[in-house]
C-alpha cells in the first residue's frame, strides 16, 4: 500500500510531457504553490478511454488541479484537473502555438526549484493570457517575454537606459560606451531591451522590428541568458522559431 496521501488545490501551467510505459504520461507543471512540479497520469493515452485529458497537457496550457502528494518521494498524482480557462486563439493559430512551445520549453530548461516563486507564476500565468488575446504584435511576443522574464530569474538592467547606450551584459548595466569585451548588445539591442522592459504586451503592435531585427535580438537575448544560465544553450525550438519568425 502507498503512503498516506496529502491533497492540495493549486493553479499550473504545462512546461513538458513525456510518454511513460503504453497508456502513461509524466507532466512538468509550473505551479503556483508547489513551484515546479512532476506529475503521473495513468491511463491518458489509452485508444478507448473516454474524455481523455490527453488535450489538457499541451505546451503552456493553464490547468487547476487538485493535487495527491505521497509519501516516500513518490511522484505526484492529480485527483482532479481541469483546464484553467479556455484558451480561444492559441491551439489554433501556428504561429502562437510555435511561441507556447518554446514558451514552454525555456522554462522547462531554466526553472527548476519545487519552492513557489508567486510572482513568476503569475507572470507565466497572465503572460498565457495576454498571448492568447494578443491580435497584432505576435512575432515579437517571444522578445517581450524573454525580456521581461530575466526579471523573475534574478536578472535584468541594473540602471536606467539612455539614449544611443550600449548593454553590458558582464556589468548588467546601459553604458554609454562600446565594453572592450564582446558579451554586450550592441545599440539597437539594447534600445529593444529597454522597450520591452518599460511597457506591456500593447507596444508589440506598433514595434519596426523586421525578421532580422527579431533574430540579432533573440540571438542577444540568448547571450544575455547563457552568461547567467547555462541550460538556454540546450533549448531546441529556437530554430523552429527562427523559422517561423
Amino acid at each position: 500500500m502507498g503512503g498516506l496521501r496529502k491533497y492540495y488545490k493549486a493553479r499550473g501551467i504545462v512546461l513538458h510531457t513525456l510518454k511513460y510505459g503504453d497508456s502513461s504520461l509524466v507532466v512538468h507543471l509550473l505551479t503556483d504553490e508547489r513551484g515546479r512540479q512532476s506529475y503521473m497520469v495513468q491511463g491518458v493515452r489509452s485508444r478507448s478511454g473516454r474524455g481523455s485529458k490527453m488535450g489538457l497537457f499541451q505546451p503552456v496550457f493553464p490547468v487547476e488541479l487538485e493535487g495527491a502528494e505521497t509519501a516516500h518521494g513518490e511522484m505526484h498524482r492529480f485527483r482532479e484537473v481541469r483546464a484553467g480557462f479556455a484558451l480561444q486563439s492559441i491551439p489554433f493559430d501556428v504561429r502562437k502555438s510555435t511561441l507556447a512551445l518554446f514558451m514552454a520549453e525555456v522554462l522547462y530548461r531554466l526553472v527548476r526549484e519545487c519552492e513557489p516563486n508567486r510572482e513568476l507564476f503569475e507572470f507565466v500565468w497572465q503572460s498565457v493570457e495576454a498571448l492568447d488575446a494578443l491580435e497584432d504584435g505576435v512575432a515579437d511576443f517571444h522578445l517581450w517575454f524573454m525580456a521581461n522574464l530575466s526579471r523573475y530569474l534574478g536578472f535584468c538592467p541594473g540602471n536606467e537606459y539612455r539614449e544611443g547606450a550600449w548593454f553590458d551584459i558582464k556589468e548588467g548595466l546601459y553604458v554609454s560606451e562600446k565594453p572592450s569585451h564582446p558579451c554586450i548588445m550592441d545599440r539597437s539591442c539594447s534600445l529593444i531591451l529597454d522597450s520591452m522592459l518599460e511597457n506591456g504586451t500593447e507596444i508589440l503592435g506598433s514595434m519596426p522590428l523586421n525578421r532580422q531585427n527579431r533574430r540579432d535580438f533573440l540571438n542577444a537575448m540568448l547571450v544575455y541568458f547563457g552568461y547567467h544560465l547555462d541550460a538556454v544553450g540546450s533549448v531546441q525550438s529556437i530554430r523552429i522559431l527562427q523559422e517561423v519568425f
